[in-house]
């Protein structure tokens, strides 16, 4: 290891998605350059984000990635190739023994610049190892990079990761409309979609309707407060016009008192920053239309492949997450850090975005809901507007690597 030059290190953090990979293979492509230019060391990738970082779980991605095809088929592989995590750091200004042990390892390592891959909570963890650097002096260069399915991070037009979870939604809608489609007895299908609090997922499944006609009858969205009687009278609506009906609805839909509408199927249990597991949304409104209109009614939890089928990636997606990626790592070369790149959407009639920037402070802990526009008057779907904002991320496809008639994905030992 070249003392003189800084090492880099970096993770993924939170759920996975079908183009975190992707984004890491761009920035192991940024970090390759910047290397044979004699700019920085190695790149190391921590196991398991700033869990694995405390404990010394570190691999040589420099090494392991000097051959081209690793890092094709590493940008069509799902999940998290290093692994994630779900850890919440304590306040800088109370600091404690992970900031002791994650500063050790990044000592003895000489490592200079800090890379995590992640969404909301994981740009909770770029802004505090920015402070805490800033704190003790610690020369760090920290840049959080994009990715949430959910694209509720704010200071960006959309997220890394979401335009596949979209595509595959949109996709499997249509599949599921075409399937209701065949028989004449009168039959309601609800569709649960992952968004604890912004519907842009659910939002997605609407897309059908500006390329092919088709779509849900009713999309609802957790950005309005959920009634079970106008659900029920939307039921009825949509069942006088015809037999087969199909909802689809955010897993984080509430009703007036802040209650969650499927949280009398869960544990109540939350997760390290404090969320309550979800789930059983389209389950408890499959019981309802059951016991009040007693027709024919099923729900479909569409649940992981919302987010790792990588078969079904969206083309612009990947390419946007090679590309933030590895200007991640040339913006953190120049001098920037403390920053979440970004995405802003070029004016124009056609779909272009140029990567930016926003300072990790002003991003973090916040939320980026679907806004108002975009949604319907009665609350119960998305307008075209809507849609017509959407379609650009799901476009194009991803050429994959085939085995034996299975996807070849790239496994970091």
């Amino acid at each position: 290891m070249d003392k003189r030059l800084k090492n880099a290190v970096v993770g993924q953090s939170g759920g996975p998605t079908a183009a975190i990979n992707a984004t890491l293979a761009g920035v192991i492509l940024g970090a390759s350059k910047a290397h044979s230019e004699g700019k920085i060391g190695t790149l190391y990738g921590m196991k398991n984000g700033i869990d694995g970082l405390q404990n010394g779980m570190i691999v040589d991605l420099a090494s392991f990635f000097e051959d081209q095809a690793k890092i094709e088929a590493l940008s069509s592989t799902p999940a998290a190739a290093l692994g994630s995590c779900r850890k919440k750091l304590p306040k800088v200004e109370e600091g404690g023994e992970i900031y002791d042990r994650v500063f050790s390892v990044l000592k003895e390592n000489n490592i200079g610049y800090f890379f995590y891959i992640g969404g909301n909570d994981s740009m909770d963890t770029v802004a505090k190892m920015n402070a805490y650097a800033q704190k003790i002096g610690y020369d760090l260069t920290v840049i959080g990079v994009p990715k949430t399915i959910d694209n509720d991070l704010v200071g960006t037009d959309h997220t890394p990761g979401f335009g596949s979870a979209a595509k595959y939604i949109a996709t499997t809608v249509q599949e599921i409309i075409c399937d209701c489609a065949v028989y004449t007895v009168p039959a309601v299908t609800i569709v649960e979609i992952m968004g604890r609090d912004a519907g842009w997922l659910t939002a997605a499944s609407g897309i059908g309707r500006i390329v092919t006609g088709r779509a849900p009858d009713y999309i609802y969205l957790p950005e309005r407060t959920f009634s079970m009687e106008d659900f029920m009278r939307d039921v009825r609506t949509a069942l006088d016009k015809h037999p087969n009906v199909v909802i689809a609805v955010s897993e984080g839909v509430r009703f007036a008192d802040g209650r969650y509408v499927g949280e009398g199927t869960q544990s109540g249990a939350l997760d390290a920053f404090g969320h309550k597991y979800l789930a059983g949304t389209g389950k408890a409104l499959e019981l309802a239309v059951k016991a009040e209109i007693g027709c024919k009614v099923r729900s479909i939890e569409l649940n992981l492949p919302q987010r790792c089928a990588a078969h079904l990636a969206s083309g612009a997606d990947i390419e946007e997450s090679l590309l933030v990626g590895e200007t991640a790592f040339d913006r953190a070369l120049a001098g920037l850090s403390g920053h979440m790149m970004a995405f802003e959407r070029v004016e124009g009639e056609e779909y272009a975005v140029r990567v930016v920037s926003n300072a990790v402070a002003e991003v973090a802990n916040k939320i980026r809901y679907v806004p108002d526009e975009f949604i319907c008057k009665e609350g119960n779907n998305v307008t075209d507007a809507c849609l017509a904002y959407l379609l650009p991320l799901i476009r194009g496809e991803r050429k994959i690597a085939y085995k034996d008639g299975l996807p070849v994905h790239c496994v970091i030992g």
